[in-house]
């Protein structure tokens, strides 16, 4: 499946994420969370959701969480300011 949104193209068969054209290189967990929200971007993505589909259902801490969220956001030429790409929805998880 190939996802298309802002300057970002998401090959989930080649597990390639380009972004203005260019190859942009991320750690498998990254690429599963920026899949996972972009597949779902009509609705807010709950912790729990985002835990089962990266993480299996495995425990982990929030600056875990965090981080994949973080590395996701400057894949994507995103930040936690600007959120243009990746918005934070307080007390609800992310859209």
């Amino acid at each position: 499946m190939i996802l298309r949104f802002a300057d970002v193209t998401l090959d989930d068969e080649t597990r390639e994420l380009v972004r203005n054209g260019a190859s942009v290189r991320v750690e498998p967990q990254v690429f599963d969370l920026i899949r996972f929200l972009a597949s779902n971007p009509d609705r807010v993505i709950t912790l729990d959701e985002i835990l089962d589909a990266v993480w299996d259902g495995r425990a982990v801490s929030d600056a875990a969480v965090a981080s994949r969220i973080n590395a996701a956001r400057k894949a994507l030429g995103d930040n936690g300011t600007d959120q243009r790409v990746i918005r934070t929805v307080r007390g609800r998880g992310f859209r």
